[in-house]
C-alpha cells in the first residue's frame, strides 16, 4: 500500500486495504447476514465487516460517521432485526445495505466508509 492511500490513527488502524486479501467462501457469512474482519496490515489492524445479499456482498469501514467507534457492540451483529438496514448499536444510526447511507439517527445524509470487497469463484476477495 502506498502512503498516500492509508490513513492511519494513533492507535494503529487502517481504513483501507490491499486488493486480493481473501476472506473465505461466500458461505461463510449467511444470505441476510453479516461478518466482522480484522485483518493485520504490518503493525496495524483494520476493522471491517461484510453484509451478504444473495450473490452480491458489500463491505465497509467499521466505524459509525457520527462518533467514530465500531457500529456492532455484539459480534457480528450489523443489522436490523430484518436485516433491510446496517445499524449502530450505540446511537441508533440506520444506513443502506447497498450504499452505506445513513437514513435515519443522529448522522442523516453522512455515509460509511466504503471497504472493497468481491466475490470471485464463491470467495470473497478485497477489491
Amino acid at each position: 500500500m502506498s502512503p498516500e492511500s492509508e490513513q492511519v490513527e494513533p492507535a494503529g488502524r487502517v481504513f483501507k486495504t490491499p486488493a486480493g486479501v481473501g476472506l473465505g467462501p461466500v458461505e461463510l457469512i449467511a444470505d441476510g447476514g453479516a461478518r466482522n474482519f480484522v485483518l493485520q496490515i504490518g503493525a496495524n489492524r483494520f476493522h471491517g465487516f461484510v453484509v451478504r445479499q444473495g450473490g452480491d456482498v458489500f463491505g465497509y469501514v467499521d466505524r459509525c460517521p457520527h462518533a467514530g467507534l465500531p457500529l456492532a457492540q455484539q459480534l457480528d451483529q450489523y443489522l436490523t432485526p430484518d436485516g433491510g438496514l446496517i445499524a449502530c448499536s450505540w446511537h441508533g444510526a440506520v444506513f443502506k445495505v447497498e450504499t452505506g447511507t445513513c437514513v435515519g439517527g443522529p448522522c442523516v445524509g453522512a455515509s460509511l466508509s466504503p471497504w472493497p470487497v468481491e466475490v470471485r469463484e464463491g470467495r470473497i476477495f478485497t477489491a
